[in-house]
């Protein structure tokens, strides 16, 4: 049968790396079996059904969107583990850099406010670009806090917390606490910001492979590290790639990541070996005349993206598919990536809280056929067997890495 969480070592609150780092059987606990319950009878549940004896494999196709975040804070050492006893094949650390210039894993410069304690801390709160305003009659309650706002050695000072916070707020003890109704503060404890070096470190270990995403700067660039050092976009891109070429990491276990082109550009032209499996994170869908169906509403095109010798992109879930008639079929842009050469990976699966009523953001091109979370398994089989999907971005890899396990027969780790 399927095993259970170890729950002693998920429940630990590790802060150290010396803790986190042993190898962990494969447990995906009662998520699955719960999703597959909720599906309609047929085929594909019946297979699915049918793996919950199967002894599970870390898989390449299950990459772990910040570590677990629909239960853990977001890329802390046990979101990171709790992804890792999920059976991620693929670890991903979101990049930005600190005041004195050192790289540190969190999913925005500028988010700080939201997910840490910050606010919580009145000699650090005070260096925020925004410090704490609170809610009155006329506007929310109000914060900015920057990983640039702060050296290393005080954001190594910060507790992680959940995302959220809650915009009513007219104290900042009340702002922090804003996690979302269908998340969860049981595994929040008093854990520190990673480094980009640490999490390098924790999955070379685990020997998964790592996909950092060059954060796009939300502070002008050049950045002033000092009164001699300017911290330009192109050496932020370099510092990324040269962490793990200190730590002497194959190029082949690291998926680069950007959603801006010019970064993409400057990893070809000058880490070409880092390169190869650059992944573009498409944002091209934010245009307004973007239809994921009409090819000429692509700029730049799926041609133009080849030819600059780039191999797999990265758009959100809902680009990748569409309704036809009573079934999910894959989308125009699939079909095209595809036919150009490119090789496509989806974002984000369990980052949705109202599948009953469509789905929301990540489903907006079916929400007619998503009524349940049962159709989390259904969008999945759509992505991974007719789509063709290189992998599947997950915030619970445990869902990825039991498909992938039952339904697909491709290498494990």
């Amino acid at each position: 049968m399927i095993r259970l969480f170890p729950i002693i070592l998920l429940l630990s609150g590790c802060t150290s790396l010396s803790i986190m780092n042993q190898q962990t059987s494969i447990s995906v606990g009662p998520r699955p079996m719960f999703l597959i319950d909720q599906m309609e009878d047929g085929q594909l549940k019946t297979q699915l059904r049918g793996c919950q004896n199967k002894i599970l494999e870390h898989q390449a196709f299950s990459i772990a969107h910040r570590g677990a975040p629909l239960m853990f804070p977001e890329h802390g050492f046990s979101s990171y583990q709790a992804a890792h006893t999920m059976g991620a094949g693929k670890q991903e650390c979101d990049v930005t850099f600190t005041k004195d210039g050192e790289l540190v894993c969190r999913h925005s410069q500028c988010d700080l406010h939201q997910t840490t304690d910050v606010l919580l801390r009145p000699e650090l709160a005070k260096q925020c670009y925004q410090p704490f305003v609170p809610a009155n009659e006329s506007q929310p309650a109000q914060a900015n806090c920057c990983t640039s706002d702060f050296t290393l050695k005080q954001l190594k000072q910060l507790c992680i917390k959940m995302d959220g916070y809650n915009s009513s707020a007219v104290t900042a003890e009340e702002f922090v606490k804003g996690t979302p109704s269908w998340r969860t503060d049981l595994f929040q404890t008093c854990e520190q910001i990673v480094t980009h070096k640490e999490s390098i470190k924790l999955f070379s270990e685990w020997d998964v492979d790592m996909v950092p995403e060059l954060k796009t700067p939300q502070v002008e660039m050049p950045f002033s590290l000092n009164k001699e050092t300017a911290f330009t976009q192109q050496r932020y891109a370099q510092k990324l790639v040269n962490e793990y070429k200190e730590a002497k990491i194959n190029p082949e276990k690291v998926w680069l990541q950007s959603f801006d082109l010019k970064d993409i550009r400057y990893w070809l032209k000058n880490e070409p070996e880092f390169a190869k499996q650059a992944v573009y994170l498409d944002g091209r869908y934010v245009d307004p005349q973007f239809d994921e169906n009409k090819p000429s509403t692509w700029q730049p095109s799926m041609k133009q993206l080849k030819e600059l010798g780039l191999h797999y992109i990265a758009p959100p879930l809902w680009v990748l598919m569409k309704e036809e008639g009573n079934e999910i079929v894959p989308s125009e842009y699939a079909i095209h990536a595809k036919q150009a050469g490119l090789k496509l990976i989806a974002w984000t699966l369990e980052r949705s809280n109202n599948m009953e009523q469509g789905g929301g953001w990540y489903y907006q091109t079916i929400q007619n056929k998503v009524n349940s979370q049962g159709d989390i398994f259904v969008v999945l089989d759509v992505l991974a067997r007719q789509v063709g999907v290189h992998a599947v971005f997950s915030d619970w890899p445990a869902t990825t890495t039991y498909y992938a396990n039952c339904m697909l027969n491709q290498h494990s780790l």
